[in-house]
């Protein structure tokens, strides 16, 4: 085992839903096949595998999904996780559907920040690209996300025909609000296979355009890979991830837990390692292990660019991208 994993890999995401059976069907696509709650990870269990994470050296978790807030226990999960010694930060990432109700709940049990996906303004569009009309409810919980002092960052994945001339307005909800906008590549996992990317380059190009004076901003404004941009007058920041232009993998310090208690190392490739059964039926030396065991199996690159070498057939709700 290399002697240097604690230092490369200090962040992990966990997916609290998958393809399990789900309180809210507006919070989640109609097509997921579902999963016998007996095969997703209890909050207990997950609590377990986080706390040997911590003893490694992970020292940021990541609450995903699938949607996590369609999961009973995400709010009081939160808490539990903020008490694990040696964590420094709890954050979410969300459609945004059902915060409004809990946020203030969630700034309580010390969410330190949150991720909103939200790719359009336009009420119709976003009913076509999400399945349900919900899109004032997804501002209202943003709005009071902000006000609550929550960190918020709204994620984009742009789509050529559908929202790809929405930059300008998108980008403007971080001159309104104190929020970072963040452009993320569309990856070729699941659907995602059969969208034309829209290379972040091009997005930038066209902001410079319309705003010169837009320049590097060199601020920490999270753990993952996003570079960040500040624009006079605006509020917060515009970021952009590169998953497919701009490799980041010798940057990557995360590994990912599924809800089914599969560690995945690299978002390209099948590979797991099952932590379910030592969480369930073994000893605290054997979570350690499974855990050390998928850190050392973390490939040195992705492959998105051939898709041949593409070996993850699941659906990103399936994995917690």
């Amino acid at each position: 085992m290399r002697d240097d994993y604690k230092r490369e890999i200090d962040y992990m995401r966990i997916s609290l839903t998958d393809r399990c059976n789900l309180r809210c069907r507006y919070c989640m696509p109609n097509d997921i096949e579902l999963v016998p709650m007996r095969e997703i990870l209890t909050l207990e269990e997950i609590v377990t595998i986080c706390e040997e994470a911590a003893k490694l050296g992970i020292r940021k978790l990541k609450v995903t999904g699938g949607e996590p807030l369609v999961r009973r226990g995400c709010v009081d999960l939160i808490q539990m996780l903020k008490k694990i010694s040696g964590i420094e930060q709890v954050t979410m990432t969300t459609n945004g559907v059902a915060l409004l109700e809990v946020a203030e709940q969630l700034r309580k049990n010390g969410l330190d920040a949150v991720n909103i996906s939200l790719d359009t303004l336009d009420r119709e569009k976003f009913k076509q690209i999400t399945g349900y009309d919900k899109f004032e409810q997804v501002m209202r919980a943003i709005k009071k996300s902000c006000e609550i002092g929550i960190r918020t960052k709204i994620n984009v994945v742009l789509q050529r025909g559908m929202n790809e001339d929405e930059w300008e307005e998108l980008i403007l909800l971080a001159k309104k609000y104190p929020l970072d906008v963040r452009f993320i590549e569309m990856m070729p996992i699941g659907s995602g296979q059969e969208f034309e990317p829209i290379y972040n380059e091009n997005v930038l190009e066209k902001i410079r355009n319309k705003y010169p004076q837009i320049q590097v901003d060199d601020r920490v404004h999270g753990n993952g890979p996003a570079v960040y941009y500040a624009i006079p007058g605006f509020l917060g920041a515009i970021g952009f991830i590169n998953a497919m232009h701009g490799k980041f993998c010798s940057s990557c310090n995360r590994i990912r837990l599924t809800s089914t208690g599969q560690i995945k190392p690299c978002l390209c490739f099948e590979d797991c390692v099952d932590i379910k059964q030592a969480v369930r039926y073994g000893s605290r030396e054997d979570i350690a292990r499974q855990l050390q065991l998928a850190i050392l199996k973390k490939p040195q690159q992705h492959n998105f660019e051939e898709k041949a070498a593409i070996t993850e057939s699941k659906k990103m709700v399936q994995i917690g991208g």
